[in-house]
């Protein structure tokens, strides 16, 4: 058995599936918002209210969850023993370190949100694939059409701005380090 078989196989139930959808939601808000602060310390105002604009998006899909789970008592699921390859959600934008930069433009931010918007779909289709359950195949199918709307629509944001100049991230007086 893979390792995302294994995965797909701690979810068994619609409860479940919404704990897990929302806990990617709520993630994504805070990861968002935590990049937003950062930006905003180094002054990068453009791209902070950018990602200010994708927490906001991500809370609506947060209520969105809420919505459906209503009637849905859920599970508590411990921080290790969610259904993803990762130690982080598929669709929390990756915090690495060739992904963040205090200069970085908004092409980035989108590129970054739409790299995990990407996995989101990645996680509901498999799962919609796999599971030995139709009520789970039907909802996580639900989820991965709503999650394939989103890539869609950040693809036509991100055509909107030109990608960045190779040197880019070339500051000539970079930040001083605090020891």
């Amino acid at each position: 058995m893979s390792s995302a078989e294994s995965q797909d196989s701690a979810i068994q139930s619609i409860e479940q599936l919404l704990a897990h959808a929302l806990a990617m939601e709520v993630e994504a808000v805070e990861r968002y918002e935590t990049l937003a602060d950062q930006m905003e310390t180094h002054n990068n105002r453009e791209v902070a209210a950018l990602f200010r604009k994708l927490a906001e998006i991500e809370k609506l899909h947060v209520d969105n969850v809420n919505d459906i789970s209503a009637g849905h008592t859920l599970p508590h699921i411990a921080p290790w023993e969610y259904a993803w390859q990762a130690p982080e959600s598929p669709e929390a934008p990756s915090m690495s370190a060739e992904g963040i930069h205090y200069m970085m433009h908004p092409y980035h931010a989108i590129a970054m949100a739409l790299d995990a918007e990407r996995r989101g779909v990645d996680f509901y289709d498999r799962l919609s694939a796999q599971s030995e359950r139709e009520d789970v195949r039907k909802l996580a199918a639900e989820l991965c059409e709503t999650e394939r709307e989103h890539v869609t629509l950040l693809e036509a944001w991100l055509s909107r701005f030109q990608p960045p100049p190779k040197d880019w991230n070339e500051d000539p007086d970079p930040p001083l380090l605090q020891g």
